[in-house]
């Protein structure tokens, strides 16, 4: 039976990398056994948490809300991918895993972040945050270093194939991770 992974980019950026990087992630993760999709916080634009109740009650009267919690509940797992900014994660990703609280409940997570230094801080913040959740924490879970020298003045990538190869190899185990932690 397939299972349905949901990459969420955290960025919402206007001129974000994240986009190729999940592109690149949903086909190195490639299994046959795992629907892989790509969710676009850019796409989804919550707003700031607006709902009265607290999320751990699931009493949702924002269409917005009811929406994102069908979309999640429909998912048996996630990557979060995610830049570091300022040794933290981006405030969109924090506000989206906020809205939701049972729909998190131990499903399988893996964290993906990015930066010039792999965006070791944010994933470590980031760290805290799912296991608030009750989320499972992957054992593979990427921190993609980005060279300069691998991106245009604009930053975004040359050749994002290129830059992100050293990666290819965990990319796979992490497909496999699923895979075998979901049919288990």
């Amino acid at each position: 039976m397939t299972k349905k992974i949901g990459i969420i980019i955290g960025s919402t950026r206007p001129n974000r990398i994240s986009l190729s990087i999940a592109t690149w992630l949903q086909t190195a993760m490639a299994q046959s056994d795992l629907q892989i999709d790509l969710i676009d916080l850019a796409d989804i634009q919550l707003p700031f948490l607006d709902e009265v109740a607290q999320p751990s009650d699931g009493h949702y009267e924002l269409a917005h809300t009811k929406a994102w919690s069908q979309l999640i509940q429909s998912y048996d797992g996630f990557v979060l991918l995610f830049p570091q900014y300022n040794w933290g994660y981006p405030a969109p990703l924090k506000n989206a895993l906020d809205y939701l609280y049972t729909e998190w409940r131990g499903k399988p997570v893996s964290l993906v972040s990015y930066g010039g230094h792999g965006g070791f801080q944010a994933a470590l913040g980031m760290q805290l945050v799912v296991r608030g959740l009750k989320m499972q924490l992957m054992s593979t879970n990427l921190q993609l270093t980005l060279k300069k020298t691998d991106l245009t003045e604009n930053e975004q990538f040359i050749d994002a194939q290129q830059a992100l190869a050293p990666y290819q190899f965990y990319a796979q185990q992490l497909g496999a991770e699923f895979v075998h932690r979901l049919t288990d």
